[in-house]
């Protein structure tokens, strides 16, 4: 026997104290996520603010021509009227009453071939002569308007243009006025009334609100009613003075709206606050009238979306650091790997053995440690693939069986239509295993319009052997008959059959063995279609144990017998109602027993021609009421 050299001792040095030796790198880390959500904040604002800007730039192009368009398109009128004869000679004889009837006339006739609001002839002291609502109540005729700026500026000027209420008719509008001078310097006004209401309906339609403003800063038309008559900032003496005396804005209390101006981001494009809420405004002003027609769009969206690419850009450098680490400790591990390969170099002709058969081992306990972990996946696995497979599995048997006794009996069409739902619950099983790569990939279920009544009836058929077997008598109350779900046709199945097989478990030794399904709208009958359905699942056994209750939607939670029960089944149903949209919870009734709660999303679409559900009566402290109530 060779005899072994005593182990030498290698002392390596312990690393020194560390201290605030990490702190700056720690610091440098924090500085660069703060950096990275900084930097992703402002690109997607400026993304988002530059989409904004370029919608408005496009919408205003679209309305301020349309609105040009408008203004522009009673311009001729005026010097029309002029060019007619009746007109002058009115001007020249106001007192004729058959000539003034005539112009009435023709005035009504023109407007309503032109489509404008109201068209009226003015004496060179601005009295209304004529017009073209002369028999309707509010009519202008005989008015005194030799204060409204309109009037005034055609007297002095030839022409004019004004928007503003009405004297006599309280109605807003925009006024286009033309002076009659044939032969003489001043001998009347022709004015026309334009209205621009439709322009303003039609802007609704559109996204964003949209107001037009005018020379004192006044919104005259909006999308928004709260906004109209109403001055970006206070006026001053002066405008207070030339308001009350022309009265553009009839009754209004110009109240100044809540306009704070933020940024400006252009000349005509600024972020203001109005009534505590940021809006990008983007301007135009028009070239037929001295206004400016604004459009305003809502910031928040803007803003959620940046400060989500933000979360993002944060998250992103989080795993970048995480990264850089990773790889700064495999290096560090690396290093350590080779002092330690150095220092067992050193002891390799004494340990050279004892290495070997420690290391054959570790390489055998590793090996069981993988294969335990891969076992310990596949049961997992595969048990949550039997408890999905097995009530399916269950009905097609029953439904087999029952298709022998009915061919002995030569009832093919009862045959026919077993074979038909085995082969609907093949279907089913396709669609459950594809829901388990759903639950994998953590993607959402397609929902679509499903009956209650069709859906119960058919969880009914899956635990039709299980409830005859254990003497349970089944209830259904579905009110109305035709209520529908927005859900997924198997997975519904699947939990509702899930609920009433634990149910009928729990009732094996109970005297009383009842299983009780109800579904409502979500508030009572008057709730509104497209509202949430509530549907509970009651039964008279012991209740859930005080212990499980808090943990029941848990993995492997159970109080059966080992062999009976994995604990999945209620995790996968409630993982199924979320995917729809929906929650699930229980609870102990005071009377006794459990009650499953499944809320979904009531369905838009109406369903036809549906089966009639069997229906009970319904008492005001059921479950499914008291689940309303909550």
């Amino acid at each position: 026997m060779i005899p072994r050299e005593p182990v030498r001792r290698i002392d390596v040095p312990a690393d020194p104290p560390r201290g605030w030796r990490g702190l700056p790198r720690w610091l440098g880390a924090l500085a660069l996520v703060a950096v990275a959500a900084f930097a992703g904040y402002q690109l997607a604002m400026q993304a988002g603010l530059a989409r904004l800007r370029e919608a408005a730039e496009h919408r205003l192009d679209m309305l301020a021509t349309g609105l040009d368009a408008d203004l522009a398109r009673f311009d001729y009128l005026p010097a029309l009227l002029e060019m007619t004869p009746i007109v002058p000679a009115l001007l020249g004889t106001p007192s004729d009453m058959q000539l003034r009837d005539a112009v009435n006339r023709y005035l009504d006739g023109v407007n309503a071939t032109a489509g404008s609001e109201m068209l009226y002839v003015l004496d060179g002291g601005g009295t209304s002569l004529a017009a073209s609502d002369w028999d309707k109540p509010g009519t202008t005729l005989g008015q005194d308007l030799s204060f409204r700026p309109y009037v005034i500026d055609a007297l002095g000027q030839g022409r004019g243009r004004f928007y503003g209420v009405g004297i006599t008719s309280k109605r807003p509008g925009y006024y286009l006025s033309y002076a009659l001078r044939r032969g003489q310097p001043q001998r009347g006004v022709v004015a026309v009334k334009v209205n621009l209401e439709e322009a303003e309906r039609a802007w609704r339609k559109l996204p964003g609100d949209v107001a037009l403003i005018d020379q004192r800063g006044v919104v005259i038309l909006a999308t928004r009613e709260d906004l109209k008559f109403r001055p970006l900032l206070p006026l001053d003496a002066a405008q207070r003075a030339e308001v009350l005396r022309s009265r553009p804005y009839g009754e209004a209390s110009l109240q100044p709206l809540q306009w704070t101006q933020k940024e400006s981001l252009d000349r005509d494009v600024q972020v203001i606050s109005l009534d505590g809420r940021d809006q990008l405004a983007t301007a135009r002003t028009l070239r037929g009238a001295p206004w400016q027609l604004m459009v305003l769009d809502d910031l928040a969206p803007v803003r959620v979306a940046a400060r989500n690419t933000a979360i993002t850009a944060t998250l992103a450098m989080t795993v970048l650091l995480l990264v850089a680490v990773a790889l700064w400790q495999r290096r560090r591990a690396v290093r350590q790997k080779l002092a330690d390969q150095a220092a067992l170099q050193a002891a390799h002709d004494t340990l050279e053995s004892t290495v070997v058969a420690r290391t054959a081992q570790l390489r055998a306990a590793q090996g069981e440690l993988v294969h335990a972990g891969k076992m310990a996946a596949l049961g997992q696995m595969s048990a949550g693939v039997v408890h999905e497979l097995n009530q399916p599995l269950t009905a097609m048997r029953t439904l087999s069986e029952s298709a022998g006794i009915l061919l002995d009996r030569n009832r093919l069409d009862d045959v026919r239509g077993n074979l038909e739902r085995i082969r609907n619950m093949v279907d089913r099983l396709a669609r459950l295993t594809s829901q388990l790569k759903t639950f994998a990939h953590k993607s959402e279920l397609p929902l679509a319009p499903l009956l209650l009544s069709q859906a119960i009836a058919d969880a009914q058929v899956i635990v039709a052997d299980a409830s005859k077997k254990v003497r349970v008598t089944v209830q259904v109350d579905v009110q109305p008959a035709t209520l529908s779900v927005m859900a997924e046709e198997a997975a519904l199945g699947s939990v509702l059959a899930n609920l009433m097989r634990n149910a009928i478990d729990a009732m094996q030794d109970a005297p009383l063995r009842t299983l009780r399904l109800e579904a409502r709208h979500k508030g009572g009958p008057a709730a509104d279609a497209d509202g949430r359905v509530l549907l509970s699942v009651t039964d008279t056994g012991p209740g859930i144990h005080p212990d499980i209750l808090p943990r029941l939607f848990e993995p492997f939670v159970t109080r059966k017998p080992a062999g009976s029960g994995l604990g999945l089944g209620l995790v996968i149903s409630a993982q199924l109602v979320r995917a729809m949209d929906g929650t699930l919870r229980a609870a102990n009734l005071e009377t006794g027993g459990a009650c499953f709660v499944i809320d979904l999303p009531a369905a838009i679409a109406v369903i036809h021609n549906p089966p009639v559900p069997c229906a009970v009566s319904v008492s005001p402290d059921s479950p499914l009421s008291i689940a309303q109530q909550e």
